[in-house]
């Protein structure tokens, strides 16, 4: 086990509040390792002179983050499972979908690679027509350098390496400075953005969800979170496609294997009539800029809001509670989905379960005034 070490907690935080990256759910190890190596390549000895070599050199962040986050990624990568989403995974979407649109969601997209193989391999699949008429592909990384490359959808020949010269005729083209060009028929179709997977609220309704070797640099109460995200993400039915070297062990009932070996897990649905999914659809909204699903922003609205807040669906269960409201009443992703009435904070500091049997039954607003609280050494009163 990795010892403590403030100086490299300092480190941490620093990056948490300087670049809005927090990699304390990381495994610690491998993050430490990462950022030794790093300071190896620039001759600096400790994580105390690290730090303050970061708040002189600002330009440090990029080398250093790319050397934290490796992207190492391959069109097609683990061809026997790509291979498996062609003959099974995929045609059972389409027969599920019926003529409906096809939402898929690639978290850690690193450059593209990946995102790309998912366009290429539908379109095939579907047909070009049908592809970009049904097909939206939503492309998520942390990594803002690696994002920009994935825009951008040029490719040396060598990372092109694996592809056969018949799918290189196909889908890319190539330019003056001898890099490819992924096709504009199918990139159109994919959307990149910036999405953290501890913090950001997850796409919502999503079909088929790819995530490969990812989870594996996270500790386990990480993953359980990130795991917990991604079922809220997908549509009742919908796909997990995660990577050869990981694993559902933090999974906790909420996904089945549909094809254990090549890590393919179905979204299992959850018996208190999948209480999230129903506040994914009445949160669903499509900005009509840009025509993209904007769901995410109310759930980080409430996440970010400054007061407690809870959402209990209609058979009483607590369906999401914002930051706030976990800090104050000690709730976390574990608790979603209990019964609010098994909960501490539904008789403490207040009784609150016969003001919802109330607001129930009468469907109108109930107001539990002038509670007391203890805050530190201060007693405040709570409406």
């Amino acid at each position: 086990m990795t010892e403590p070490d403030p100086n490299f907690d300092a480190l941490l935080r620093y990056l948490r509040e300087a670049r809005g990256f927090d990699f304390t759910g990381y495994k610690r190890s491998s993050v430490m390792r990462r950022v030794d190596r790093r300071m190896q390549e620039i001759h600096v000895a400790g994580y105390d002179d690290y730090l303050d070599y970061l708040q002189v050199h600002p330009r440090e962040f990029t080398p250093l983050f790319n050397t934290i986050l490796i992207n190492v990624t391959s069109f097609f990568r683990d061809a026997e499972a790509w291979e498996q989403l062609r003959t099974q995974v995929v045609p059972d979407l389409l027969a599920r979908k019926g003529d409906e649109p096809i939402r898929l969601w690639s978290a850690g997209c690193a450059a593209g690679q990946e995102a790309y193989s998912l366009a290429m391999l539908l379109s095939d699949v579907m047909g070009l027509d049908a592809f970009r008429r049904r097909v939206k592909i939503y492309a998520t990384d942390v990594d803002d350098e690696a994002l920009m490359q994935a825009r951008s959808a040029s490719y040396s020949q060598r990372e092109l390496e694996g592809l056969g010269p018949d799918v290189v005729r196909q889908w890319f083209e190539q330019g003056d400075d001898g890099r490819f060009g992924f096709t504009k028929d199918l990139r159109r179709s994919v959307i990149f953005g910036r999405n953290d997977l501890v913090q950001d609220a997850p796409i919502s309704r999503i079909d088929l969800l790819s995530c490969r070797n990812t989870l594996m640099y996270f500790n386990s109460d990480t993953q359980a979170r990130i795991l917990q995200r991604m079922h809220f993400a997908l549509t009742t039915g919908g796909v997990l496609f995660l990577g050869k070297a990981e694993t559902l062990l933090t999974a906790g009932g909420l996904f089945t294997p549909v094809d254990a070996k090549r890590r393919f897990f179905r979204k299992v649905a959850l018996g208190h009539g999948n209480a999230r999914d129903a506040f994914a659809d009445l949160r669903r909204v499509d900005s009509p800029a840009t025509g993209r699903d904007d769901s995410g922003l109310h759930i980080v609205a409430l996440q970010s809001a400054p007061l407690p807040q809870v959402v209990i669906d209609a058979e009483g269960r607590l369906a999401l509670s914002n930051l706030a409201a976990g800090q104050m009443f000690s709730l976390n992703d574990r608790d979603i989905g209990r019964p609010f009435q098994d909960l501490e904070m539904s008789f403490r500091p207040a009784e609150l379960r016969s003001a919802m049997l109330l607001a129930g039954k009468e469907r109108r607003l109930q107001w539990v005034r002038g509670v007391p609280w203890l805050r530190a050494e201060d007693k405040i009163y709570l409406d």
